[in-house]
Parts: structure tokens; sequence; C-alpha cells
């Protein structure tokens, strides 16, 4: 016992270990003590593996080859091995948002649109774990969880819930009142009344064969079976969770990508209507934000003209596409802000004259007016059809306006907001001057509030508002551009706006405007896509318009568009010679150079057809230089060559009609050429304009570039303003990403030379220029680089895993790779901050990961190795390890060594040569050629006989590389799809697989310096990557259902083991500096393992866990404050543990094999002593019960979570109190899903499952001192006292305290305290430690849990094996359950939620009231706990703050703060939820308690034990229980009793005592069934105590001593109710045949009668509290009733003494307390036979003869020597003095002076006996006072005297009434 006790091998060696050593220095000879202090880990001289250490896990594979399961099938055959479908390989297609995908038409493309569009096009490949969300991390215990698994709970009855309502109650209550007058109408102080009222009386239903005597142990089965029936199945779904953060474990499965919109906005164009109609007008609309001064969308464009104003039009318009006749429109506003507008402009057909002209008679003219300008009108009307016809194909500027969105917006939602931004104020409407000046804008809206006013810019949740615009501005032609555009709009929100001095244009324009519907219908994408839902294709449809965030959007692209827009701006014609007025610009997009080559791909705009070959921009009259505000939308073809290029043409047109002059001439052109070296051009051009048409193959130039001969305006300056925006998602318009791609591409085509920008890289700088491209790539903008993330990527882990051959030089780009991606990957993390989850996975890399990676694949072109000679020499492709390394090559092209050493080289002859040698270095095994890998290839590694030479030059080699397939298209892996299960047997032959894992393991091992930091922070990515693969490559391999160990290669799990190795070492050394980083590095690692479990050998697994633990616990022995690091490994283990196969890797059915070690344990050779089990104990019993070394083995994951809590709950942990929550949480997280896990729903499961649980008892057992103290609540009892190690030896093991525990009326005993340690006593310093009240109910009702599951057999076998202390520990334990789980009853509910309405400052504390209830008591508890707090020393920050959080616990509800009433039924099913707990949980104890009862009954040390039982018992009959587990309580308590009648009677009599208080007080409850189990369990009781010695004045003592407590006690007593109940115990009586000859039927029936009695008495004191009188005579009466209860009737006695001197009438109360010391006297004479004392109430004859009444004599009377009874403070000699003190006093006060000596003749023999003179001295003072006064007094004394005698004998003598009626007789004879 040298060693200390498992539990404290500490986590730093403290003093604690110290005190423990002296303890078992001085207990060494105590085998209990050593058992105990053992009880966790078994010592076991060879095996003991402290619990701060590893142990070394059992090799999982192996064990269950060799310990095979002997059931074939069932459901504990699916414990045994994780299922065959665990896991899938899923192709499953992406949704598509139209009705047909966005991909190109061309059919010929060149490498890098294939691979885009592949990547927008190919399926989602998702590896799904099938069982994942039954793990803890999907598993959580949510509430509407919780709801789905509490359907159909039955309702539970609480008696405190039938309180009776008011007006029934009050009608029951006065019909008691008349039934109970009876007894004035019958002789006062007789039986009668009581037999009168018992007669009346109705039984309640008796139980059926309670009075057969039928064996114990068919009782206990029927028991047994009935306690089983109709249970609640999972115990913690009537448990909410703990209150905990988003649990570490939770991983969601991240979103699908998808195409990035803004908050969407509906706009309709209702109508346009102006003063005067003469000629079409063309709207269109787009959204501008004046800060970031950009628009923000395309053009809308809308035509609202009538079919006459459109029939103008005819000769110039082709018949309009569906498409172009949209008027709804969609917008998307990614950033909104107050400063977008939708700017709304007006167009009209080309018309000689300026803007201002054009627009006069609009202006001018009212409809209102339209008889009287009827002519003038028929002119414009006839001028417009003129201009229509002629320049119909030319338009020109004509008016605008805009409007404020946010006013919109805000105003919609709400015209009560006061925020500053919004310009709503309450009432009045500010805006743009346009919409104000006739206060135009009308909107369907009312003044409800719908958003909220923090939220301004909110476009999903606004009221639709219709608007109606009456005013526009006339276009100005010389301020056109975007820029005076800005300035209008800033002006418009300034108060004084220039523009609203300017004349306007007087329409109605109508829009309505919303947020978009989710999904609306008839929609087209911004390239005429329909989106799904479109069932009409004639219907008019909506357009979704493209968006132009204001600033970057961070998502990847995921579906094909290739959009380019030209915004023609400027164009300076000052100092062209010649006529060039009304300038308009065609546009052209052209794929040569021929007219014809113009191609259809220009947009429509509105009521034309969808796509054109041109495009014209509007005309400003007269305007040499003219600004336009055009947008001409390009559909980009897929694949762009040299050719295509821009081509603007500028014309003349000519508005006037003369002769010989053309419609338009040809005055300049210039053109933009598309690529540039390969890259789109886009931007901002100023660009020359020849005078000529350009020449013969001009398109492949620029027009700055000056072509000989040519004319140019103004010298070839540049005059012509364009911009040209791409939106693709082709182009990256990235130089860097552009040459990375362009350079892979040029591998994979083997084209060389590669043009890149203004360089021609050739192959042999092929090399540099690719990893210089790689390295660059940090360069790039961050936005493209998101928007081509996965391909990047893509590309990136091709190059890792096949890097290519470049002029017959391998080139190892692996490490290159990896760094690039690492750094791309840091740089989205930190830019990216609010993308990420809770372990700051960033969402973007998560969802290329979880749907898009896959492993990079080939079709090879020969499907098998050619043969190759032996020879070669291999002189760069090998490997240190390579004999492990399989190879597999494709002989046609063989350019694939990776290698991960950078700069190894090697140049073989040929491609021959090198396909040789690397064959010559295998052998030429096919087996072991990885082409044929397929389902029958041998496992990896089987590399049978490698020559000799090879072996040496492998063992010669110091370079790692691995060897990879080859195809003769390098790079092509990513253009082909992945073939699907399916049609994989055909592929199989063609499929070449490339070990992506194991090159990522690789290279992240050998990185190192920078590269590895970058890995580390973002290690999830990389870990997840790498087990992605390593699953595809399972898939594809059919190695799924391989065994385990022969999956992967050992070099790739050396590698892994690595690298954990490492990983750990950081967490563990960097923890204190990088917090975050450390906690980010420590979680990816756990779910690294945990995934790792599910496709590697998971003995291999647990080896790495135990590695991480070792780091971890080494690291511990150093540290002063452990807890940061414990707290990581704590989420590391709960991670590990959230596996959905936790209790399969647990190997649940693998029974304990003993440890190899022979040699006994110290506890079985010393067992003989130790409580009752046999000689030896049973090693496998004890072995699944403690810490030992196989149960941590063989359970291992079990083991290590169970180890966890045992130290950290070890009392002596330093600095880990903070943690208790959470490690207490992991385990109740861990049980609590198991619970609900549909796998183990089968008991015979779950008995498996709490098996690995059973460790757990005995932890628990040991925290039982530190434990919240529920009991306090209850202040009928203290907690069950353990005793100080000092006392062991005096009460032989025995913790059963011999005080009683309540006072029970007039016995008053001191409460009992908490109980200490057993092993410390408890001390004030160790107060701190003890634990929550939340984390102590989560700990007991995962003990509940276990003891619930697990196998009554082996718990029984384990319970004989402890020792009477042990086992009594476990009855303290659930004695606290009982407390801890009670039914707190409807009122406080309802009374919590009237309480959560008061937002008082003092919240906590009413809550904590109302929660703990207003009881004193209860209060009193409170304040304790906070009375502690405040002593608690403060150096433990920890235990301050979990103590003083608000207690949630102790309600059964979380705090919902948002929603604060709760409803009726919300209350309701609380009560319910909480009823049905409180049921479980005590049957739960009932059933651990039978199992105790049959453990010990067959010992020697039963007895202390079953009064621990009985106190639980007990215990649970005091608190508020449902009728359902009443009965079952009852049953058990009868069998219990009849099984050990002389425990009750003989031994436990204290309890005794409280049994028959508990009984009474059920017998007395409003539900019936509880009364008629109570009245039976009082019966068998009273007859059990009859049968041992033929009477049972024990019982009737204790009852009726409970019945005064009770009526004394209760507030809520109802007398009817116990009335009915004693008449039940009559009938029981009455049908007793087998004691119908006894006397037992009249001593019950003498018992039932007289507590009647007293119960009527009693009732009716509570009536007549006002009426001195009667209150007296009941009084009386009562303590006559208690004539065979010397305690209680001492006790009325008193009260009555005290009664009658409260009103002075001293006479009567001295002659109550001379009747006090006569019963006491009595009693004494029994107890001791000394002379000196009274010889019973003989002795105060003198006083009263009516002393007689207290002799004690009948046969009920029971012996004074028996426990608990006479053990007031006055049945003591000093008592008696006391007491005869008291009379002579009052006597003396009432003048009756004889009486006084009469009392001091009694008293003075006793202090002469004692000697005590001074006493003696004032006696005999006292009584020369008396006699002096009797002397003193005139000659009328001798009268009074003589009228006294007589007087005396009528007042004391009055035969049994007893009543005082001296006071009157007296008054009447002085008269």
């Amino acid at each position: 016992m040298a060693e200390r006790r498992a539990f404290a091998q500490k986590i730093s060696r403290t003093v604690a270990a110290e005190v423990r050593k002296q303890i078992s220095g001085q207990y060494s000879g105590s085998p209990q003590l050593l058992k105990n202090l053992n009880i966790v880990g078994n010592i076991s001289h060879h095996t003991t593996v402290p619990l701060t250490e590893a142990v070394d896990p059992v090799d999982l594979e192996d064990y269950l080859i060799t310990h095979p399961l002997a059931v074939d099938s069932g459901p504990l055959r699916d414990l045994v091995e994780f299922p065959p479908d665990d896991i899938e390989v899923v192709y499953s297609p992406r949704d598509c948002r139209t009705l047909v995908s966005a991909v190109p038409e061309e059919s010929e493309m060149d490498p890098h649109v294939r691979d885009c569009i592949r990547s927008y096009t190919e399926d989602w490949a998702i590896v799904i774990r099938k069982y994942h969300k039954l793990g803890t991390g999907f598993n959580p215990n949510t509430l509407d969880k919780q709801k789905e698994r509490q359907k159909g709970l039955p309702r539970q009855v609480f008696e405190s819930d039938e309180a009776p309502d008011g007006n029934s109650y009050q009608d029951e209550q006065d019909d008691l009142k008349r039934r109970s007058m009876s007894i004035d109408d019958t002789p006062r102080g007789s039986w009668a009344c009581s037999i009168f009222d018992l007669k009346n009386s109705l039984p309640d239903a008796l139980l059926p064969n309670l009075l057969d005597r039928t064996p114990n142990e068919e009782i206990d089965h029927q028991n047994d079976d009935q306690r089983k029936s109709n249970r609640h199945k999972e115990l913690f779904a009537l448990h909410p969770s703990p209150d905990e953060e988003e649990p570490i474990e939770r991983l969601s499965v991240p979103d699908v990508p998808k195409e990035h919109f803004g908050q969407r906005l509906l706009v309709k164009c209702l109508s346009l209507k102006f003063e005067i109609e003469i000629e079409p007008i063309f709207a269109s609309l787009a959204l501008y934000d004046v800060k970031e001064k950009k628009k923000i969308s395309e053009n809308f464009y809308f035509d609202l003209n009538s079919e006459q104003m459109k029939g103008l039009l005819r000769p110039h318009v082709p018949p309009a596409a569906i498409t172009t006749l949209a008027r709804s429109a969609i917008f998307s506003i990614t950033y909104p802000s107050q400063d977008v507008f939708l700017v709304i402009k007006l167009e009209k057909v080309l018309q000689q004259g300026d803007i201002g002209e054009c627009a006069e008679p609009y202006m001018i003219f009212k409809e209102a007016d339209a008889t009287k300008n009827k002519e003038k009108l028929e002119k414009l009307k006839s001028q417009a059809d003129q201009f229509c016809q002629r320049l119909g194909k030319y338009r020109m500027p004509f008016a605008w306006t805009a409007i404020h969105l946010m006013n919109i917006v805000s105003s919609a939602g709400s015209l009560e907001r006061d925020s500053t931004e919004v310009e709503i104020s309450t009432g009045e409407r500010k805006g743009s001057w346009s919409e104000r000046r006739n206060s135009s804008l009308v909107g369907r809206r009312s003044l409800e509030r719908t958003t909220s006013g923090d939220d301004a810019c909110n476009l999903t949740s606004f009221r639709p508002a219709t608007l109606t615009v009456a005013n526009f501005f006339k276009q100005e032609g010389d301020r056109l551009s975007d820029e005076d555009l800005y300035k209008f709009l800033a002006d418009m929100r300034r108060p004084s706006s220039v523009l609203r001095r300017l004349r306007p244009i007087t329409a109605q324009l109508k829009i309505d405007i919303s947020p978009a519907p989710e999904n609306p219908h008839y929609c087209l994408t911004p390239e005429l896509l329909q989106v799904k839902l479109y069932p009409d294709s004639r219907v008019r449809p909506t357009r979704e318009i493209l968006e132009f965030p204001a600033r970057d959007v961070y998502v990847p692209n995921t579906t094909y568009r290739n959009l380019l827009y030209i915004y023609p701006q400027s164009l300076n014609f000052a100092n062209r010679q010649g006529s060039a007025r009304n300038i308009t610009v065609k546009v052209q997009f052209m794929y040569g150079e021929d007219p014809s080559n113009a191609m259809p791909v220009i947009f429509g705009k509105s009521s034309c057809s969808e796509f054109s070959k041109e495009a014209y921009t509007a005309v400003v009259y007269h305007n040499r230089s003219p600004d336009f505000h055009e947008e001409v939308k390009v559909k980009l073809p897929a694949t762009l060559t040299d050719h295509h290029h821009l081509l603007f043409t500028f014309y003349h047109v000519s508005c006037q009609q003369k002769q010989n002059t053309p419609l338009e001439t040809p005055v300049g052109y210039t053109w933009i050429p598309m690529l540039q070296n390969g890259r789109l051009k886009t931007g901002q051009f100023c660009l020359p304009v020849s005078l000529e048409k350009p020449p013969q193959a001009y398109s492949v130039l620029s027009p700055e570039v000056p072509l000989p001969g040519m004319k140019w305006v103004d010298n070839h300056k540049g005059v012509f303003n364009v911009e040209v925006v791409a939106v693709s998602s082709i182009h990256t318009q990235d130089p860097y990403l552009d040459k990375f791609f362009a350079l892979v591409n040029a591998l994979d085509e083997h084209m060389f030379p590669v043009r890149i920008g203004d360089m021609r890289i050739m192959e042999n700088n092929l090399e540099n220029e690719l990893k210089s491209s790689i390295s660059a790539l940090n360069s790039s903008q961050l936005e493209p680089v998101v928007r081509f993330l996965h391909l990047l990527l893509d590309k990136l882990i091709l190059l890792v895993v096949r890097p290519p051959v470049i002029a017959g030089q391998i080139v190892n780009l692996g490490q290159a790779s990896f760094e690039a991606m690492a750094s791309i990957i840091n740089r989205l993390h930190k830019n990216l901050e609010g993308n990420h989850d809770q372990h700051g996975r960033n969402n973007l890399l998560a969802s290329y990961i979880y749907y898009v990676f896959r492993l990079p694949n080939t079709y090879p072109n020969s499907p098998s190795p050619g043969p190759g000679g032996l020879g070669g020499s291999v002189h760069y492709a090998t490997m240190a390890r390579s004999a492990v390394r399989p190879a597999s090559l494709n002989l046609n092209r063989s350019r694939s060594l990776s290698n991960s050493n950078p700069d190894i080289s090697g140049t073989p002859t040929s491609p021959d040569d090198e396909v040789r040698s690397i064959i010559g270095s295998k052998g030429l095994d096919r087996s072991n050629s990885w082409v044929n890998t397929g389902p029958k290839a041998a496992p990896w590694g089987s590399n049978p006989s490698p020559s000799t030479e090879s072996t040496q030059a492998m063992d010669r080699s110091c370079n790692r590389m691995s060897s990879h397939t080859e195809t003769s298209s390098f790079l092509q892996t990513l253009t082909g799809r992945l073939p699907t299960k399916k049609g994989k047997e055909d592929e199989l032959e063609k499929l070449s697989l490339l070990l992506f894992h194991e090159e990522l393991a690789l290279q992240w091992v050998v990185c190192s310096g920078g590269v590895r930091e970058s890995a580390l922070q973002q290690a999830w990515f990389f870990f997840e990557l790498m087990v992605k693969s390593m699953v595809h490559h399972l898939y594809f391999n059919d190695k799924l259902d391989a065994p385990r160990k022969t999956r992967f290669p050992e070099r790739f799990m050396d590698d892994i083991a690595a690298l954990v190795s490492t990983i750990a070492g950081d967490v563990v050394s960097r923890f204190q500096k990088d917090t975050e980083m450390v906690e980010r590095l420590n979680t990816s690692l756990a779910f690294f393992l945990n995934d790792l479990l599910s496709v590697m050998d998971r003995g291999f697994v647990f080896s790495l866990i135990k590695s991480c633990y070792k780091q971890v616990s080494s690291k511990l022995y150093s540290l002063p404050n452990p807890s940061v690091l414990v707290s990581l490994r704590l989420d590391f283990l709960r991670i590990i543990c959230s596996h959905e196969h936790y209790v399969t890797l647990n190997l649940p059915c693998s029974l304990l094999t003993p440890p190899a070690s022979p040699s006994p344990s110290v506890s079985s050779a010393t067992s003989q002593s130790s409580g009752f089990s046999t000689n030896v104990q049973d090693q496998k019993i004890a072995n699944m019960f403690e810490l030992s070394l196989p149960f941590r083995q063989q359970h291992y994951l079990a083991g290590l979570v169970l180890t966890e809590l045992a130290l950290i709950l070890d009392p002596d942990a330093e600095g880990l109190f903070g943690l208790h929550k959470k490690v207490i949480n992991m385990v109740h997280n861990l049980l609590s899903s198991h619970d609900s896990d549909p796998r183990y729903s089968d008991p015979q499961i779950k008995a498996r499952v709490a098996m690995l649980y059973l460790p757990l008892i005995g932890i628990i057992m040991e925290t039982v001192p530190q434990l919240y103290d529920f009991t306090e609540t209850h202040n009928q009892r203290g907690r069950p006292i353990c005793i100080a190690p000092d006392d062991y030896d005096s009460e032989g093991g025995s913790m059963i305290s011999q005080t009683v525990a309540m006072a029970i009326a007039g016995t008053s005993v001191p409460q009992l305290t908490r109980p200490g340690s057993f092993l410390l006593t408890s001390t004030s310093g160790r107060q701190h430690t003890s634990f929550s009240a939340e984390s102590s109910r989560s700990l007991l009702i995962c003990l509940l849990w276990v003891l619930k599951n697990a196998d009554e057999t082996v718990l029984q076998k384990w319970f004989t094996d402890l020792s009477v202390l042990q086992l009594n520990r476990l009855l303290d334990l659930l004695y606290l359950c009982v407390s801890c789980f009670e039914y707190k009853g409807k009122k406080v509910f309802e009374r919590m939620n009237s309480l959560t309405f008061k937002k008082s400052k003092d919240m906590r504390a009413k809550l904590e009231e109302a929660i703990l209830g207003s009881i004193g008591a209860r209060q009193e508890m409170v304040r304790r706990s906070r009375g502690q707090l405040e002593r608690s020393p403060s150096g433990s920050a920890f235990g301050s703050q979990e103590n003083l959080r608000w207690r949630k616990d102790m309600t059964h509800w979380r705090q919902n703060t948002e929603k604060l009433d709760k409803s009726r039924a919300e209350i309701e099913h609380e009560a319910l939820i909480d009823g049905n707990l409180a049921t479980e949980a005590n049957l739960i104890i009932l059933d651990t308690l039978e199992i105790v009862v049959q453990t010990v009954s067959v010992t020697e040390s039963k007895e202390s034990i079953l009064g621990g039982v009985l106190k639980v018992l007990l215990q649970s009959m005091a608190c508020n229980q449902s009728a359902v587990y009443l009965q079952h309580c009852f049953a058990t308590q009868r069998a219990l009793v009849s099984k050990f009648p002389e425990l009750l009677f003989e031994e436990e009599t204290e309890q005794c005592a409280d049994l028959c208080l508990r009984l009474l007080r059920h017998c007395s409850s409003s539900i019936s069934t509880i009364r008629s189990h109570a009245s039976a369990s009082l019966y068998l009781l009273m007859r059990q105590n009859f049968e041992i010695g033929n009477n049972f004045a024990r019982v009737k003592m204790q009852v009726t001593m409970s019945l005064s407590s009770l009526v004394g006690t209760s507030q809520n007593f109802n007398e009817e109710f116990l009335r009915r109940s004693l008449k039940t115990i009559l009938t029981y009586a009455e049908e007793d045949l087998e004691l119908r000859d006894t006397t037992f039927p009249d001593q019950v029936q003498d018992l039932v009668f007289n507590l009647h009695m007293i119960l009527s008495d009693t009732v009716k004191m509570k009536e007549h509290q006002e009426d001195p009188e009667m209150l007296i005579d009941l009084m009386y009466r009562i303590a006559k009733g208690y004539q065979t209860s010397p305690d209680l009737r001492l006790t009325w006695l008193q009260n009555m003494a005290g009664k009658h001197s409260e009103r002075s009438n001293h006479a009567e109360a001295a002659q109550c307390l001379v009747h006090s010391a006569a019963l006491v006297a009595e009693y004494l004479s029994m107890l001791e036979d000394r002379k000196y004392l009274p010889v019973g109430c003989v002795t105060f004859q003198n006083i009263s003869s009516n002393v007689l009444e207290e002799s004690a004599v009948s046969d009920d009377v029971v012996s004074p020597d028996e426990e608990g009874i006479c053990s007031g403070k006055y049945f003591t000699e000093s008592g008696l003095v006391g007491l005869l003190e008291q009379a002579a006093a009052s006597f003396s006060m009432a003048g009756m002076y004889e009486a006084v000596n009469e009392v001091y003749k009694v008293l003075i023999p006793i202090h002469e006996a004692n000697r005590d003179a001074k006493k003696l001295s004032t006696i005999h003072g006292k009584l020369q006072e008396a006699f002096s006064k009797i002397v003193h007094q005139s000659t009328g004394w001798e009268m009074v005297s003589g009228c006294l005698a007589p007087i005396s004998v009528l007042v004391f003598m009055e035969p049994g009434s007893g009543i005082w009626m001296n006071r009157s007789l007296c008054t009447r004879s002085l008269q």
C-alpha cells in the first residue's frame, strides 16, 4: 500500500499525495480502507499503470480476428464490426438553376475552357459516412429532437399538483365540518364519537392478496415485473442536455457551392404615360452607387409603348423575340447602402433639332388641353411619323430621372423611423426633388413597422411599394457622361438641388418595387437561359439583371458565364475636316476582317430580336464631340482567336432628307483586338480613329500601331474613349493566374514554345517558368483567385501527384505546389474573416473538399505494361523504402516519376531505358504492377523477390519518391470525368490511380520553416484532403472491404505517425503562446484521427492517440497550472469519441481477460475481511468496474474518457476545478447520444453499452463528498452521515449513524450536517471544490443511466465484492439522487414563468427563490451557498466562477430570454417531463436498492447496509413523488419489512418512527391509490410487529407520535382522507382471518379509534383557536389519547401548562406540571432504582389523586430503555427537578401554599441525596415564605381553606373528564 490510490496519481506532485501516504500508513492494517483507496485501478504488483499515463491499446484488428463473436447475427453482431456500407462515395449531379445548363455551343474548345466547363458541370464527388449523423457531433440533444423523443409520455399524477380548486375544496370542508359536528352531539371525551365517525367513513380499495402468505422470492419477482413494465426507455429524453456553447465536435456540412446573389429586388414597370402621345419612347433601368461612383448593374431595357406607337417603327425593327418583351426585372444588390439609386433613362427616335427643342412639346402641352391644341398635335404626330419612317433605327437621348432606392425601402418598411441616414421622417416625405414636387410618390404603404431600425439597408423584408414618378429631367446634350450623372445624383440628395430649378417634363411612370420571391417563375438569366420552373415559354418573362458588385465578392465560379460589356464614352472629332456632326457609333464583334464576319452575339434591347450583329449609339444632334451613355452587351465565344476583335464604325447621320445625300456616311473606323498574347483585352481605351477602312490583316494589330499609308483623325491621337468590361468565368483577368494556367495547359497539349505576355517560353526554360509561376500565384489578386479556386486547387493537386517530364527531365513540383496551396489557403483565411465556422474552417475551402475534390485519374492508352528488361541502373527513381512502394507504369510515354527531393536529377537515355530501369527495380511480377491493381491485385507492398541489385540500389538511395502512371496526355486527368461505380469493371483496366494522400503526407512531413507554419495554420484543410483522397483510393481499388491492415502501405503509415507526432508536439509546446492557433490545430488533429478510424487500421489510429496522450502527459508533469492543456486534451478526446461507431471501437462484446500476470491483487488477498465476498474475488468483475489495465486497454476510448473524468474530479487535482463542467458534459453527451441511438435501443445491446461505463459508478462514489448537496433543500432530513476515519473501529465498519435524523414533536435532536469525505475529514479548506449543482446533476443522471441499463447480474456480483463502506457510499449516492431529481411541481414552473416577466436587477435572486421554493429552509440553502462562496478562498478563480453561475440546473429548463411568457401548454409540458424524470429516476434507484438487498441478504453485515437502504427508501417517500412510483416504493418497503422484520423493530428503531410518519402522511394523500398502498403498508407493519412479540406497542407508539407530528406540522392536511385510511386499516383487521383469534384486531381497533380521536380533536383545536376553554378541553383529550406515548403526553401536558400560564390560570398550570412530573417519575423509576427518587406517580397523590392516571401499567406501555422512547430532556433526574420547581412556583403564584409544601416534600430528598446545600437552603427559604403566608392570613383564611378542601376534591377528582372547572367553583365558594 506504499502506492497511492489510482485517483491520486497526480498530474503535478502535490502535498495531497503526502497526506495520502500518512493516512495509508495509519490505516495500513485495514483491508477495507485499502480496497477503497483503490476503488479505481487494480493494485496488482505488475500491471498497474497510473491513470495519468496512457496504456497500450489493444490491437483492434487482431483482436476481432482472434476473438470471433459466438453469435452469428442478431443485434450484438452489429456491435462487433462497422457495417459494410459504412462509407460510400457518391457522385451526385449538381443542381442546375436553368432548364438547360450553361455551356458554350462550340464543339472545339481549348484545354483551359474545357477544364473550366468540366469544373462547372461535373457531378459533386461526395464521401458519405452513412452513420455519421449518429455520432455525437451530428446527434445533438436539440429541443426539437427532445420533443420528438418525449411524445407519448404518460402524465404522472402528483399530489402536489392535485390540489383541489378553491370552491370544491371549500364545499368538501363544510361537508366535513357537518360530519364532525357529531362530536358535539355525543358525550364529550367518549370513544363513541370516534366509532360513530369511523363507521360512517368509506374505506379505500383493499389490495388483493395482501394478507396471503406468499414466499418472499415470489413477491420480489412480482414486484420486479410490475416495476419493469411500462418504463420509459430513454432516460436522457427526460433530461435537458447541459447548457453549453456549440459543442466542439459539431462539424457542419459545408454549403453546396452555388452562384452568388446579393439581396434581390423585383422591379415591375407598369406604365409610362406622357401628356402627349406622339411617338414611341424607349426606357432603361440601372442601379448606380454614388459613393463608389460605380454602375452596379447592367441595363434593363423595357418597352411600355402602345401597339400603335410600336407600329410606327415596323420597317426598322425585326419581329420581337419574347425574351426582349420583359417588363419586370430582378436586381441583385450585394452591398446595399444609402447611396444606391435606381436611374431611369428615356430615349426617342432621332429627329432634327437638339434635345431641348424635341422635348419642348412635352413640357408645354397638357393632356387636358388636347382638344384646344388638336391641330398642333396632329402636326407633331405627322412629323414624328416621318422621322420614324426615315430614322427609325437611330435613337437620341431624351430624359432621365432617379429614385433613391433606400428611401423607398425604408419608407415602405416604416414611416416612423428616425434614423439619420434614412430620409423619411414622421409624416413628411423627403426625397429626390422629382418625387417630392407634386407629392407624387404614392405607395401602398401603411404605418406598420416591419423592419428593425438598425437594418436600414435590408432589402429582403420591406413591404412592396408602387411608385408613381411624375417628373423627368431633360437630358443635356453636353452632360451625358457617367461623371455628370454622379454629380446630378449627389446633388439630388441636397435640399437646395440645382435640378429643382429646372423645368421638368411631366409624365407618369408607375413601377412596383418589392423583395424578389425565392423562386420566381418565368425568369431568364442574364444569358437569357430559362430558370427552372418555366411552365410556359409564351409568357412574358422576368429578366435577372447581372450585378456588378460595388466591391469584390469572394465566391468561386460554379457556372459558365462569358459576357463582355462595351461602353463607348466620348469622341472628339473637333479637329476632323469635313461634315461630321450627328455622330453614331456602330459596334460589331468580328471573328474575321470581312464585313460578313460580324457575329450575332450582341444582345438585343427591348422589342427586338434576341441577338444582333451590330449596335448603334444614340445621336446627339449637331455635336462634333459627343458623349455616349450606351451599354453594348456581348456574348463572348468560348474560344477566342487572334482574329476576334471589336470593330467601331463612326457614321454621320443626315437628319434632313436631301437629294443625293445618303442616310449615313462613314466618317471613321477603329478596333480592339480581343486577345493580346493569349489574354483577354479589357479596360479603358483611348483609341485613334482611322479615316479609311482598315487594311488587310489589321485585326491582329492594335490601332495604336502606325500602319503605313493610313490616314488618321488628328494625327493618330487617341480621340475615342471606350471601356470594355468582361464578366467571365473563363477568363481570369489576372496575369499571374493566366500565366499559370497557360503553362499547365501547354504541358498538357505539349505545345512549345508557349507565348505568355511578351515572352516565348521554350521547353528547356519551362521548368523555371513553371516554378516561378507557381510561387507568383501569391501576387495574384484575391478576387480572381477565389473565383477560380476550384480549378486552381485541382491543378496544384495534379502537380503534386504528377510531376511533369520536361525535356526528358522529371520536374518535381510537389513541394512548390504544396507551398502554393498552403499560402493560398492562408490568404483566404486571413482575408475572409467572416466566412469561417466555429473551428476556423473557411467555408469556401471546406465545400471544395467536400463536393469538388476528387483523385486525379487518367485513361491510359495502353492497358498494361509491355515487356521490359531487368537491367538498367536505377539512378533517379528509387526510394529509401521503396521495397514497399508499388510502381505503375504506362509504356506509351513515361515521364511520370514524382520525387519529393526537389534537387534530384537524372537523364535516362530514352523513355525505354527509363521504363526498363524502373521495371528492373521492381521485378517483373505483375501482381505488383499498379496498372493492374484491380480487385484481384495483391496487397500493397507484396513484392515477392526484388533482385538483389535493385535492393542494394534501394538501400543506397537516399531519396524518397513515389512513382506514378503517365498517359499520353499529361494532365488529361482533369478533363475526363471519373467513372462511376457502374462502369467501373470495364474501366478498371484503363484506370490507374495516383496516390495524392501519400504525396501530401510526405510533403507535409518534410516541409519546414514558413511553409510548415502555413500548413499548420490551416492543418484542417490538408487533413481533410488527405482523408478524402484515401477514401477515393480505397473506393476505386475496391478496397473499402479489404482488411484494414492491408489497405495502406507501411511507409504511408509511418508518414502519418510522424505527422501526428510532430503536430501533437506543436500543440504541447505552443499552447501558451499561440492559443487560438493551437486550439484550431488541436481540433483539426482530433477530427483527422476521427476520420482515420473510419478508413485505416484502427489499432494503428489508437496508437496515434496514445502517442498524442503521451506527449501531453509528459508536458503536464512540468506545468504549474495544467488546466489549459488538459482542456485541450478534453476537446481532442471529445472529438475522437464523437465517432459514430464509438461503441464498436470500444469492443463492447469483449469480456475482460484478467491481466497477464497471475499475481493476486492486494484487494483479493485480503478479501475475506472485505464486506462479504468469497475468498477469491472474481477478478473479471472487479476489472469491469475499475479503471483496471484490461479495462483501459480493451475499452480504449471509454477508458480514456473515464480516466479524464477520474483525474479531473479527484479532489486533489490542483487547478483543474474549472474543467469539472467540461469533463462531465463530455460523459453526459456520450451517454445521451447512446441513449437516443436507434442502433442501441435493444435492452441487451444497451446493457453492453452500459458495460463500457461501469467504472463511472466507482468514480462518482469517490466524489460523494464534493457533490452538491441537494438534500439541504429538505428541512425534514439531513443527509446520511459518513463517519470520520477514527470512528471505524468503534462502529465496526457501519456507516449508519445512531442518532435520529429529525426531531419528532417533543424530541429535539441536532440537525445533521453535510457529510465530509470519508477519508479526509471535511475541512473548510475543501469546501470550495464542491461541484456546482448543474455538474452534480449531470453526473448523477449519468450514474442513473448506467444503473438503469447495466446487466443486473453483473451489478449484483460487483455489489457482492464491495466493502460495507463502499456499499454505504453507493447508498449515499442514491440518497442524493432522490433529492436531486425530485419533482418540483407545476406551481413552481408557473411561478418561474411569471417571474421571468419582471426584468428587475435582482432577477437572479428571484428566480433562485422561485426555483428553490420560498420555504424557509430553501431560502436558507441559497443563502448558505452564497455565504459559502463569500468565504471561499479567492485563490480559486474557477471555484467562484462555477458556483456563482445562476443555477439553471435546479430548474429543468433553459432560460429563454427572447420568449418571455411561456404558454400554458409549455408549462404543462415542462411539468410532464419533470414528473416523468422524477418517476423514472426514482424507479431506477428502487431497482438498484432491490439488487443491493438481494446481494446483502445472505451476508453477516447486512444490518448496516439494510439500514442504509431503508434510509434511501424513506427519503424517497419524503419527497414529492408520483402515484406510480409510490406504489412500487410501498411494495418494496413491504417486502423489505417482511424479509427483515427484526431490522425495524429491533435495530433501526428511529427508522421505524420515520417509516410510520411517512406512511401516515401518505395515508392522508388526496390520491386514492397512494392511500390504498400506504394503508396496506401500515397495516402490515402493525401485523409484523405483533407477530414478533404478540404486541405492537412500538408501532402503536410511533404511529401515535407520527400523527401528532403530522397534524402539528402539515399545512394542507386533510382529515377526511386520513379517516378513510384508518377505516381501510380497520377493514384489513376485520378481514384478517389468521389473527382473528388473537388480541390483534382489538388492539388495532383501539389504536385506530385513539388515532381518530386525536385526529378529530386536533382538527377541532384548529377550529376553536379563539375559544380558550374549548381549546384546553381538547388539549386535555389529546394528551389523554397519547397515554401510551410518554414523550408526546409530556409535550401536550406542557402545552396545556403553557396555555394556562398565558391566561394566568396558575393553579391549573401547576396541576399540569405535577402530572408531567409524575409521568417522568413513573418512567425514571422503571429505568433506575434510586431510593431518593419518587416511586412513580403514587408519591404525588397527596397533591392530586388524578395523578395516578400517569401510571405505566397497560400492556401497551413501551419500556423506556427502548430506542427513542423517553429520550427527551425531561426524562432525567434534572428534568424532574425542573418540572417540580416550576410546579411549586405556579402553586405559589396561585396562592395554594399547602400544595407548595407537598411538592417540596418530593424535591428535598433528591437534593439531600446530591448534597446540594445551596438548593436546600433556597427550598427551605421558599417553604418558610409559604408557611408564613398561611400564618399571616386573617381568620377568614380558615373559612377559605375549609371551602378549599372539598373544592380540590371536586376539581381534581372529576372522574375521567379532567375538565378544569375549579375557577368558577372557587369563586362561588368564596362568595
